[in-house]
């Protein structure tokens, strides 16, 4: 089976989560974001499902308004919770 490999970005509470600042998932090729937000809560299953739930997601520094998005090998994807402040 073909696969695709990206790069998953963390930030803030994400960062804390998953204990990494960025890190390399295999997908099969054809996968989604959603594939992908999927195969990082079985990768985390501690605290980051929680911070997903709530995130916004940029893939190559465009938002994702449909998690459907096809996913290309090298694309990097960026896990945004929500940040506080103002």
């Amino acid at each position: 089976m073909a696969t695709l490999t990206i790069v998953v970005r963390y930030f803030a509470s994400a960062r804390a989560a998953a204990g990494a600042e960025e890190e390399k998932v295999q997908l099969p090729s054809g996968a989604t974001v959603a594939d992908a937000v999927a195969e990082l809560r079985r990768l985390h299953p501690e605290g980051l499902p929680r911070v997903l739930d709530a995130a916004s997601y940029l893939l190559d520094g465009v938002a994702v308004r449909n998690l459907t998005r096809p996913l290309t090998d090298g694309a990097e994807l960026d896990v945004l919770p929500p940040f506080a402040g103002g």
